[in-house]
């Protein structure tokens, strides 16, 4: 098998999973395309380590051996990275990344529905009148 099939599968998980973080607002779905990120990546190693033990007398298999580790790493931060999650859709009763953004920087949304300063300025208007 040619180099140039996997190295095009793996540029393609690749961006699918670049355009998952970039686009998605859900924190759980961005957590899921940062995994395709890495097992494209993992591909590779495997896919230039094939490759390259063909060409050299030694087969060190490095590539695979730093996928293993790899693979580990990214166990561990799917891991935290779920047990982050769930904890802030406990406290916050969202995942949505854009609405955790808006609140750790303190910014409420504004109106008289949700009580904001523009609710509390009508309400002393009309006591002082």
């Amino acid at each position: 098998m040619h180099l140039a099939y996997p190295a095009v599968l793996s540029a393609l998980l690749f961006c699918t999973g670049l355009y998952g973080v970039l686009a998605r607002r859900n924190a759980i779905l961005v957590l899921m395309s940062v995994e395709l990120m890495l097992n494209a990546v993992n591909l590779n190693l495997v896919a230039f380590d094939v490759w390259l033990s063909r060409t050299a007398e030694e087969t060190l298999h490095s590539g695979q051996a730093l996928t293993l580790f790899t693979i580990a790493i990214a166990a561990a931060e799917i891991g935290i990275g779920l047990a982050i999650v769930l904890a802030v859709h406990r406290n916050r009763g969202t995942a949505d990344i854009d609405k955790l953004r808006d609140t750790a920087e303190g910014h409420e949304p504004e109106g008289p529905e949700t009580g904001g300063p523009a609710a509390g300025a009508a309400e002393k208007a009309e006591a002082t009148a």
